[in-house]
């Protein structure tokens, strides 16, 4: 090889580096032209910025450029961000679902965008728009890893956005009020990403190169944002959201029927760049969508996610604490809920709730929540108080140190048989852990909690750890939890336990015309009782084999053994069977499961799940599915489908449970929203109607008529509850 072609390749490789090496960078530039959001790039000042282009793809490689182009232009004043997108695309055949605020990103086009504007890369704001100009808004923590836990979907901010479709092209007008969003005063830089799902080529791609092995939402890998200046103290936001609701209910059981008018409202005030306080008196959740039912064949409660507003913005503050699935510490749904001497669960009111949450600095976080619940006499419950403080620190490049305090303090003097204990406290600490690659991510935690009879064993402590590269992730877990370990306001599964966990998971990226990779992964869990000498109470054993389509479509086989070692006597179905499964029996079970997710961009999508194998000392066979079909963008209809056949031998009980809840949605408009949900469950014995309309006549806010059926379903059809509520909201602010 002669030298000119030796000195030719290392110029490209040192050509290649030094490219590599370069921060990937956008300029904000000032402007004092009013910009009009319209969907056109009609303002003279776009001409003179600079944009962004050369997006990569994220799905299905992450080695390519993007082939649909997408460009980016950014804009500030005193007030606004300003954010232009230009997305061009070979087909106007825009997938569309709905008009409703807050969809999913999944099974439509739409440009997204990441603001982390303290830099940690562990929280930030997301915001989307569609070809239409739907909104999609999130509060993101933990570093965005999992959509489902990590993006705060309820949060709701005041901001505008419209889209325009021109020849080939969608351009997207985006403005955001900096009072809106924290960050740091005389900012000069933020991080940001920017993303776009394509569904004409069935290709999302994404400003910053994220490797396809992580979230494309991940605030891992993002861009900077030059500001042209420092940016401005942000606009204090001062906002009343007073409410007035009212219902007409009829409880057939009791043959009584209330009449009922309630009001109150909430107040925001931001305080500083980077903190929120949060007021509401006599705080009423009527609007709020029903709970999906589920099946439960487990011995253990489920947790339901919470939807309630007042509990939402910075809510991982306060919930991303200790560990989800087994100790939990603040679970925000125990509040303005209580139980009866019969362990009846019912709605116990909320007197009034404070809240101040957000950034103290650009390291330091914290959280103070107190909320103070009603005695109800009539059930024996007494007055709460119920108070959650934490503070978070910033350590290392994007990992953190997070102290947790909850109380739960008896008020009054209640003359109750049922009593409780006067106070539960918890007290903790938490190290999150999160590689600036996002490589490595974990946790480890150590809780201790306090009860009027101070007894041992009252602790919980974890640690997860997770590796997860191109081809290889492992993950390990660990929890122990004392037998006197209780949190009044948190979810705990069970007590007594160590439990470990293992997972390694191997990927094959293919170059395939249909299939996009082949993940095989190998899971094993086991529970003891450290106090009884170390009894396996529950031990799991199961093989995955997943098939990711380029079409996103997904096909996943698995084979499970598992082993339950029951304590006490359990029906599974829930059936109050006279003759439950004996405790102290062990029982060792395996079945297979095939699921199938089509792709979710296609008018008629579902997926569907079926798994077959011996449960306990008999046998289950289980389908589930959920089907959705769209007129778009006015109406979406989906239904969900859950079979369970358990057989047991006589005398056990065996049971057939269904689950059924279809769902129809109209979006009139990008104001006017109709939703009816139908669920009928075999296990509760109940069929509900919820229905509800919802006009936002101004920014946040809304009027809503909802009307809730409820029914006992056993031989007969008799209704149970039946109500008719309403509620208007309205938002002063300046």
């Amino acid at each position: 090889m002669n030298n000119k072609r030796i000195l030719c390749i290392l110029s490209c490789l040192i050509s290649i580096l030094t490219f590599a090496q370069k921060p990937l960078e956008a300029q904000v530039k000032f402007t004092a032209q009013e910009i009009n959001i319209d969907g056109f790039e009609n303002e003279k000042v776009w001409e003179t910025v600079d944009e962004i282009s050369n997006f990569w793809q994220w799905f299905p490689t992450d080695s390519l450029r993007a082939e649909q182009r997408t460009t980016a232009k950014f804009l500030f004043d005193d007030i606004n961000l300003y954010v232009l997108v230009t997305s061009y695309s070979e087909s106007s055949d825009y997938i569309i679902p709905s008009l409703r605020r807050d969809y999913s990103g999944a099974g439509n086009d739409n440009v997204t965008l990441i603001l982390d504007t303290f830099m940690d890369g562990t929280n930030g704001f997301m915001f989307g728009t569609n070809p239409l100009g739907v909104k999609r808004e999130s509060l993101i923590s933990n570093g965005g890893n999992d959509f489902e836990k990590d993006f705060n979907k309820s949060w709701d901010v005041k901001w505008e956005t419209e889209a325009t479709q021109q020849d080939g092209k969608t351009i997207s007008e985006i403005k955001i009020p900096l009072k809106s969003i924290q960050y740091p005063e005389g900012s000069t830089q933020w991080r940001m990403n920017l993303y776009r799902h394509d569904t004409h080529t069935k290709q999302w791609y994404t400003w910053a190169n994220i490797p396809q092995n992580q979230t494309i939402a991940g605030m891992a890998f993002m861009g900077i944002l030059n500001f042209e200046k420092p940016l401005k103290k942000s606009g204090k936001t001062v906002a009343l959201i007073p409410y007035v609701g009212g219902s007409v209910q009829k409880d057939f059981d009791l043959d009584e029927q209330k009449n009922i008018l309630n009001y109150g409202g909430d107040a925001k005030l931001s305080i500083g760049s980077g903190m929120n306080l949060d007021l509401t008196i006599n705080p009423d959740f009527s609007q709020v969508e029903v709970d999906d039912q589920v099946i439960n064949l487990s011995r253990f409660e489920i947790s339901l996610p919470e939807k309630r507003q007042f509990f939402i913005q910075n809510s991982d503050l306060f919930v991303n604490f200790g560990d989800r699935r087994e100790a939990q510490p603040f679970f925000s749904r125990r509040i303005g809920v209580a139980k009866d001497t019969a362990g009846t669960t019912f709605e116990n009111k909320i007197i009034a709730g404070v809240r101040l949450s957000g950034k103290i600095n650009n390291d330091l976080r914290l959280g103070f929540l107190n909320m103070q619940t009603a005695e109800d006499p009539t059930n024996q419950i007494a007055g709460n108080n119920n108070t959650v403080f934490t503070l978070q620190k910033k350590v290392l490049d994007r990992s953190n140190l997070g102290f947790i305090f909850v109380n739960r303090q008896t008020t009054g003097a209640p003359d109750f048989e049922h009593r409780q204990d006067s106070f539960n406290r918890v007290v903790g600490v938490d190290f999150n852990l999160a590689s600036k690659s996002n490589r490595w991510t974990g946790r480890t935690f150590l809780h201790q909690s306090f009860s009027p009879d101070k007894p041992k064993e009252a602790y919980a402590s974890g640690l997860n750890l997770e590796y997860n590269a191109r081809v290889h992730s492992v993950s390990y877990g660990a929890v122990r939890i004392g037998d006197n370990y209780q949190s009044d306001l948190g979810f705990i599964r069970r007590t007594g336990i160590l439990k470990n966990y293992f997972r390694y998971t191997y990927r094959i990226w293919l170059k395939s015309k249909s299939l996009r990779s082949i993940n095989l992964s190998q899971t094993f869990y086991y529970v003891g009782r450290p106090k009884d000498n170390y009894l396996l109470t529950d031990r799991g054993n199961w093989s995955n084999i997943e098939f990711s389509f380029k079409n996103q479509a997904r096909l996943q086989l698995r084979y499970s053994n598992r082993y339950t070692f029951l304590l006490d006597s359990f029906d599974p179905a829930r059936s109050n069977a006279q003759v439950p499964l004996e405790g102290r029996t062990g029982y060792n079970y395996n079945d297979a499961e095939v699921s199938f997710q089509s792709d979710r961009s296609d008018v008629f999508n579902f997926n569907i799940k079926s798994t077959y194998g011996s449960f306990y000392n008999g046998t289950k066979f289980s389908v589930s599915s959920q089907m959705n079909y769209r007129v778009q963008p006015y109406f979406t209809a989906s239904m969900r489908f859950n079979f369970d056949q358990i057989r047991l031998p006589a005398p056990y009980a065996s049971a057939d449970l269904i689950l059924i809840g279809p769902k129809a949605d109209v979006t009139f408009n990008k104001k006017l929203f109709w939703g009816t949900f139908f669920q009928y469950s075999s296990q509760s014995e109940n069929f509900g109607i919820n229905s509800r309309l919802q006009w936002r006549f101004s920014p946040l806010s809304d009027f809503y008529l909802v009307y809730n059926d409820n029914y006992f379903v056993t031989d007969t059809f008799v209704p149970k509850v039946r109500s008719l509520t309403f509620k208007l909201t309205y938002w002063f602010n300046k």
